[in-house]
């Protein structure tokens, strides 16, 4: 059952196109759909809508602390309202998946990415279940920091957001607690074209 749905990203509009901010993204895309506005709390260190779902609220959440302290603002909210790491979904940017393509998982490594890193060392675990939305790789590791902080071009931009469309579609099976089901029919939607060569 998931109760928490965390986006990634860094706050400010300076910030808002880049790739970075795909959690972000994503999350912006459930609120609009379920006309919920995401009103800034300080005590939580970020941005936070109340979702009725099936089994209760489910709150929305991006922080506001910049990337590397995302797990301030998330570990704030787990505690104040009792959600446990297994229940918390955290949407972000993946650089080894493809624009295009979206994994859903639960728990295993932050791969060196920032936000995932400090969830992990606030939560004490790495139990919590991650929504992978590929941004594609720029080739090299020295390339890394710019591209993330790149804006897509159009062409990638559209497939990333295909990709969070479907993912979007399987919501409703997620916070049922479907959360297997939800994995293989997300992971079917990726196309040959979108997979890593």
């Amino acid at each position: 059952m998931i109760r928490l749905i965390v986006g990634l990203g860094n706050p400010g509009a300076e910030h808002a196109q880049q790739r970075h901010n795909a959690g972000f993204w994503w999350v912006d895309q459930i609120a609009v759909s379920e006309n919920l506005p995401l009103r800034p709390q300080k005590g939580f260190f970020g941005d936070l809508a109340r979702l009725r779902g099936p089994a209760g609220d489910v709150w929305l959440l991006e922080p506001s602390t910049y990337m590397n302290r995302s797990g301030q603002s998330v570990a704030a909210v787990a505690r104040f309202y009792k959600i446990a790491p297994e229940e918390i979904l955290v949407a972000h940017d993946e650089l080894d998946l493809p624009p295009g393509q979206v994994k859903l998982k639960s728990g295993g490594g932050h791969a060196g990415h920032n936000g995932l890193r400090d969830l992990v060392a606030q939560l004490g675990t790495a139990a919590f279940w991650r929504l992978r939305l590929g941004i594609g790789h720029p080739g090299s590791r020295e390339a890394v920091i710019g591209y993330v902080l790149g804006r897509p071009p159009r062409s990638e931009l559209e497939r990333i957001e295909q990709a969070m469309h479907r993912a979007l579609l399987l919501l409703p099976r997620m916070l049922r607690g479907e959360l297997d089901a939800a994995v293989m029919e997300l992971h079917r939607g990726n196309t040959e074209e979108d997979k890593p060569r």
